[in-house]
């Protein structure tokens, strides 16, 4: 079979291929635990199920506008004037199937093929083949002092005659890390000088812990909107728990925008009206299940450290938001798909293979699934790495017995 030269070095999700792998495993009734998942698990906010039921009622359901409907810009433009202090014209937002489709056109928009697009490491999974789909080329940016914060040099080196655009995702997936509002100033200010696009990926900016605020990208541009090379990405996916609603959005200069609204309109028109109409809800409707959402994760963030850290041999960086933490466990193994399949096979707790954010010898462990996921999860994990941990572990009803050094 002829496949074209972009499609052979494409790969599958690894996270998507993690769901689909504990769904299979728990159809057939196995006690697994899934410490790999991005899905908050408390429920959509009912004024997005009201707004997406009154609409089914009435049976209109029809096609939208390829940047999506009126009401749901309405409610982006108020959300970004809350939570940006900028106030954008309808003609500066697209709304998306999910954040990821945002960026994926916000790169179709900008990227020319064998440019580069610079993000640090450890970086979302999708970055690199977002980049390959433009017949581009990804870039990561590892911070030089081993951290998870990266400076601008970091990004400043590797900044050369084909770099076209920069991705800042902070709060970081996989690491969890804020990153300090000097570094967003400078990266700001650094794309401006450069003429560099900016993409900021904020789809986690409210899920942060320990009194943190949210920091505005806007606060430290210098160029009108419509001038900017500033592009924001951000959904209704994590804060809200509306992961399978597929609701992102872009905001953007209007010029940008209605090359994006092209794009997106040959590839999938607008996004479901009732999908659309959920995140009018969710973003107009009561705010306090953000709020318990954020409460709830600080919490099980902070038994999932105390776990992680009486457990010897991992080295461990205390997440500043998101729900993920990224734990070091090379000192078992440094070859972390091998290590990711071991503790499936072992003792059925599904986790992300450090590989695929670009540092092998990872695990990404997520928090955001029950504290008796997150408590009994590492205990396995514990039982099937630490020597010193007893011969013996039951899971459910079965007995193991080690029966391997």
């Amino acid at each position: 079979m002829s496949l074209s030269e972009i499609a052979k070095t494409i790969h599958a999700s690894p996270t998507l291929a993690l769901n689909e792998k504990a769904a299979i495993l728990r159809e057939k009734g196995d006690p697994v635990i899934h410490l790999g998942g991005g899905e908050p698990k408390s429920r959509a906010p009912v004024d997005a199920v009201l707004a997406t039921t009154g609409l089914l009622n009435s049976g209109e359901i029809r096609y939208t506008p390829a940047d999506g409907i009126p009401a749901l810009k309405k409610a982006i433009i108020r959300y970004t004037e809350e939570f940006y202090h900028r106030l954008v014209a309808p003609e500066n937002v697209m709304a998306s199937g999910g954040a990821k489709q945002a960026e994926m056109v916000a790169l179709q928009t900008v990227l020319n093929p064998q440019e580069e697009v610079i993000y640090p490491a450890p970086y979302w999974v999708s970055y690199p083949d977002m980049a390959k789909l433009c017949g581009a080329i990804g870039v990561a940016a590892l911070p030089e002092d081993g951290t998870f914060y990266p400076r601008l040099l970091d990004i400043e080196q590797r900044v050369g005659s084909y770099t076209k655009a920069v991705i800042i995702n902070s709060p970081n997936n996989p690491s969890g890390a804020m990153y300090s509002e000097e570094f967003i100033a400078d990266v700001v200010a650094f794309c401006e000088k450069r003429d560099l696009y900016l993409i900021m990926d904020d789809i986690y900016h409210r899920l942060i812990f320990d009194g943190r605020k949210p920091i505005n990208p806007f606060d430290y541009t210098k160029k009108p909107l419509d001038e900017s090379k500033l592009i924001l990405v951000n959904g209704v996916s994590k804060q809200y728990a509306m992961t399978g609603f597929r609701i992102g959005w872009a905001v953007a200069a209007k010029k940008l925008i209605e090359v994006m609204t092209n794009i997106q309109g040959h590839q999938t028109s607008g996004p479901s009206v009732l999908l659309q109409m959920a995140a009018v809800g969710a973003l107009n409707g009561i705010q306090s299940s953000v709020e318990n959402l954020r409460v709830t994760l600080e919490n099980n963030r902070n038994v999932m450290m105390e776990r992680l850290n009486s457990f010897e041999g991992v080295k461990v960086t205390k997440p500043d938001g998101t729900f993920y933490c990224f734990a070091d466990f090379s000192a078992y193994e440094k070859n972390s798909n091998k290590l990711s399949e071991y503790l499936i096979d072992k003792v059925q707790v599904l986790t992300v293979p450090g590989a695929e954010f670009g540092l092998d010898g990872y695990l990404r462990l997520s928090y955001c699934g029950a504290i008796k996921d997150i408590t009994e999860g590492i205990e396995r994990m514990k039982w099937a790495l630490d020597p010193n941990s007893p011969n013996e572990l039951y899971i459910g009803d079965r007995k193991l017995v080690r029966d391997w050094t």
